[in-house]
């Protein structure tokens, strides 16, 4: 049974099903299909046909039969939302369907079903469906949550012509974080026009975001791609630094510097220079064997059931990338449902480390936390544990 959500924000509850409006969770029974996800579906078991065609949009899996009736029909929301934006309303602070006419409403979502049923009925979903259901809900939750900025702390640097435009920026944009799960193809997050630009956000203004709770607590692993790379290898994880390791066992050269290491294998590692050390890399880190295993010649595919399209020169890369990628997104929907309903929360993601804002009445989960990160499906990785009342200043708890 097809219906289509009316705001994806907790406290805007309402459906369109069979050319009725539904609000305040008093959901038609039977529901199952819809375009994208809202978290009122949160605890229901829905397909989205947004995530059925790989992300597409609207516009792109349109069929030509409708075609005029969604351009007009879209053409009217972007006039209700350049509306919107010049008198100021936000819909952070306001549900959608409480700004615009019940008429465009039954309008918008009736063509909005067709063009879902059309998805249905003529994309095959993809092999890792489950996985993108649960990552999805996972980042609209985070989406919901306002970080705590405190724009204060760009005092410091204030001089600078470039701390004088971020903190524009930060002031003018949505302090919400706003993932886009198909942004890239190895499936790395990146974010959305108008999300607060938490992957791009310089180091040294990290301070002006602070926990709404107690403490951020951030978990990442030492070396996240090189241990990826040696588990698809088969090989032991080393239990130490893993640069350190490479700087004192694949080199004989022990002048060079734990950074110099690691810029020198991922040289090797991905731009294929040849190395001096190049038997030794190659024994430990055997790239011709994750190639063959996970490579056919023309499409990448993953043991997480991701398929890529690559030629030899980014296959590689994308193996790794992805794989890594995957394994700290599944972490994260893991330590998520850990923290289901509780007072602390997922602050962000960023790349290969999970940000959450912990509360103190749930100090006692951090254990449980750090065994579900730090114990994956390739054995224990290393992992790096820092805490801190802001972003900018996170100390090392252990490791």
């Amino acid at each position: 049974m097809l219906f289509q959500t009316l705001d994806n924000k907790h406290k805007c509850i309402g459906v369109y099903y069979d050319g009725n409006l539904y609000f305040d969770d008093e959901f038609p029974a039977g529901i199952s299909k819809t375009w994208s996800y809202s978290s009122s579906l949160r605890n229901r078991e829905i397909r989205y046909g947004y995530l059925q065609c790989g992300g597409e949009s609207l516009d792109s899996v349109c069929p030509s039969g409708i075609k005029d009736d969604w351009d007009k029909i879209n053409n009217k929301l972007k006039a209700f939302m350049r509306s919107i934006h010049l008198a100021k309303v936000s819909l952070d602070d306001n549900c959608f369907y409480d700004v615009v006419p019940e008429k465009f409403l039954l309008e918008y979502c009736e063509i909005k079903n067709r063009i879902t049923k059309h998805v249905f009925e003529n994309f095959l979903p993809p092999k890792n469906l489950r996985f993108l259901t649960l990552l999805t809900k996972v980042i609209e939750d985070i989406d919901q949550q306002k970080l705590n900025i405190d724009i204060d702390e760009f005092k410091p640097f204030l001089a600078q012509r470039e701390a004088r435009k971020w903190r524009k920026k930060v002031q003018n944009i949505s302090p919400h974080v706003r993932y886009d799960i198909f942004g890239t193809k190895t499936g790395r997050l990146t974010t959305k026009k108008y999300s607060f630009p938490i992957l791009t956000f310089p180091k040294r203004y990290r301070s002006i975001i602070k926990p709404n709770n107690d403490l951020f607590v951030e978990l990442d692993y030492n070396g996240a791609e090189l241990r990826t790379l040696l588990a698809l290898s088969d090989k032991k994880q080393p239990a130490i630094d893993i640069h350190e390791w490479n700087r004192r066992f694949l080199f004989e050269n022990k002048v060079l510097s734990r950074q110099e290491v690691k810029n020198s294998i991922f040289a090797w590692l991905y731009n294929s220079k040849e190395h001096s050390n190049e038997k030794m890399l190659r024994k430990m880190y055997d790239k011709d064997k994750v190639l063959n295993e996970y490579w056919d010649g023309k499409m990448v595919r993953t043991c997480f059931n991701r398929e890529i399209p690559a030629d030899k020169h980014h296959a590689l890369n994308y193996i790794i990338q992805s794989t890594c990628a995957d394994l700290i997104l599944q972490k994260m929907i893991k330590i998520y449902d850990i923290l289901k309903d509780r007072k602390s929360n997922i602050s962000f993601c960023i790349h290969d480390s999970i940000v959450i804002d912990l509360h103190k009445d749930d100090k006692h989960l951090m254990k449980d936390i750090v065994d579900e990160f730090t114990n994956t499906r390739f054995g224990k990785f290393k992992s790096n544990i820092k805490t801190g009342k802001n972003f900018g200043e996170l100390k090392e708890l252990f490791s």
